[in-house]
């Protein structure tokens, strides 16, 4: 090799290193996970799982982007799923030690809530594994269609002073068919229920929510407790699917009855596009209505819609039981 060429692979090489080097500083800082979570807006109230806890004071992140906080690690024995075939989900929350964590301060009457959903927001399940003696938590589930689904395992480790909410994500073979979002509503029909969404929600502070049921045109007035209250909601944001902070207004003892109002306080970290799913309780089984929300900077009250959306085609499905 001359000195001229062995010079000139040399120049090349050194070039092509510096690209490299420009291309890792680059990509480390625009990281794709930091930058679908903005930072909240100063004065931000708590953030946190749908049970009470606060957003990550350890990663700075909301609740449900992260598979690990706190030294706490959702893990999934497998991330591999058919659609449309019977499994069995099983999952370890791993702590600090790197052990099955196997004693919890029960949430809501559990000590742990999965939350299944495709990431178009499509598919909602909210269900309760049971847990053995070695911390590996199991439940029989069906995923219904192909396409990349979330995972939040949602609740609090025994001497731990929060809540946590982890997630991750797992793939399902099979048919994809994107589901849109439905447009903003305050409306929505499940079996034979009406739901009704009102409240003035803004971006950055909590925000009063008002659910009220109906079934018949009529208001259900013996809605039955489910996890301590009259409803259970969960809320995500469209996107980058971050899970919201709810606090119920009322608690529920068994054999209260409660409705047609359900009332939350929620925080929505930014403006943008959310999804609303409400559990409710009545005559021994539990409907999920659905909403969209769409959240800006001066809370504009949510408005009625021109069509009411229903879901005709949902099926009952265990929540946990």
């Amino acid at each position: 090799m001359t000195r001229a060429v062995a010079l000139r692979l040399g120049v090349f090489a050194g070039a092509l290193a510096l690209a490299f080097a420009a291309a890792f500083a680059i990509g480390s800082a625009v990281d794709p996970i930091a930058a679908a979570d903005p930072a909240p807006p100063a004065g931000m109230a708590d953030m946190g799982g749908a049970h009470g806890g606060g957003h990550s004071e350890s990663s700075g992140q909301l609740p449900g982007l992260a598979v690990s906080d706190a030294g706490y690690t959702f893990a999934p024995e497998s991330t591999f799923f058919t659609a449309n075939s019977k499994t069995v989900l099983r999952f370890t929350i791993k702590g600090p030690d790197g052990k099955p964590v196997t004693s919890y301060t029960p949430t809501h009457e559990k000590d742990l809530h999965l939350i299944v959903v495709r990431r178009d927001l499509s598919g909602f399940h909210h269900i309760h594994p049971t847990r053995d003696a070695g911390g590996t938590w199991s439940i029989p589930f069906t995923f219904t269609a192909g396409g990349t689904w979330r995972l939040y395992a949602d609740f609090q480790p025994a001497g731990f002073d929060r809540t946590l909410t982890l997630g991750t994500d797992v793939n399902v073979s099979g048919l994809y068919i994107s589901v849109p979002l439905n447009e903003p509503a305050s409306s929505y029909s499940v079996h034979e229920y009406d739901v009704t969404l009102a409240g003035t929600p803004v971006a950055g502070k909590e925000s009063e929510l008002t659910f009220r049921v109906s079934s018949g045109g009529k208001p259900v007035t013996d809605l039955q407790p489910y996890l301590g209250a009259f409803g259970h909601l969960v809320s995500l944001r469209s996107g980058d699917l971050a899970y919201l902070h709810n606090h119920p207004a009322q608690h529920a003892e068994a054999g209260m009855k409660g409705g047609p109002e359900i009332k939350f306080g929620t925080t929505f970290p930014t403006a943008g596009t959310y999804r609303l799913f409400l559990d409710f309780q009545h005559a021994g089984a539990v409907h999920t209505a659905e909403f969209t929300v769409q959240v800006g900077g001066d809370g504009k009250p949510i408005v009625p819609p021109t069509v009411v959306p229903s879901d005709p085609s949902h099926e009952e499905t265990p929540h946990g039981h």
